[in-house]
């Protein structure tokens, strides 16, 4: 992944923010160590901004669509209303089963349902208005799980898309399948009358869209 920022600044950034928790300090030592393409992990900024943002919504249902190895669920569950809840999707069970381990040590688990399967069909069987989204799953199907959920969303809400960035490769004229999928969901989203839209360079990029009718 390309590096955004001076690693000193970088550096001093995190220096200045407050620290992950330690269950996230641990999730994410194991990831590295343990789990194929460990920079899918949010990280310690990513995680705090996400925790941050969700906080200040308070929301009572997330839906996050890609679950890798728990981080950013853990991150999202930090803003939970009490007796809130959050349905995070994945369909490889080696790296849920890491993520259902640390829920439960983080306890989380009582609050995070992790569904296998694929998302395009598991979007539909998920009950409720839902207050916040986190997408970071396949690229190529952005769009289309933004489609699926945008009438699920609650007027305030917010639809975060993570790695929009895609390591700078979105701002060049020749793209691939991915990246050209990623540009079309930025376009995309911008173009939509019903959502207000940031695409925050931070870390990978994150797209983030409120719903405002």
């Amino acid at each position: 992944m390309m590096e955004w920022m001076d690693p000193a600044i970088q550096a001093y950034a995190e220096e200045h923010s407050s620290p992950e928790p330690a269950v996230l300090a641990e999730l994410s030592r194991l990831t590295r160590e343990k789990v194929h393409s460990p920079q899918m992990l949010s990280g310690h900024m990513q995680g705090r901004f996400l925790a941050l943002i969700s906080r200040l919504l308070n929301p009572s249902l997330i839906l996050e669509i890609g679950t890798y190895t728990g981080y950013s669920a853990l991150c999202l569950a930090e803003g939970l209303h009490p007796g809130g809840k959050l349905i995070t999707l994945d369909k490889d069970p080696r790296v849920t089963e890491i993520a259902q381990s640390f829920f439960e040590k983080a306890g989380f688990a009582s609050q995070i349902e992790i569904r296998l399967g694929e998302a395009d069909k598991l979007i539909p069987g998920i009950e409720g208005e839902i207050d916040l989204v986190f997408i970071d799953a396949d690229k190529r199907n952005y769009s289309n799980y933004f489609d699926r959920v945008i009438d699920r969303v609650r007027k305030g809400g917010l639809i975060i898309a993570d790695n929009v960035l895609w390591s700078g490769r979105v701002t060049k004229e020749e793209k691939d399948k991915q990246t050209a999928a990623l540009d079309a969901y930025n376009k995309k989203v911008l173009a939509d009358k019903r959502v207000s839209t940031l695409l925050l360079p931070v870390r990978d990029g994150l797209n983030i869209a409120q719903k405002i009718v």
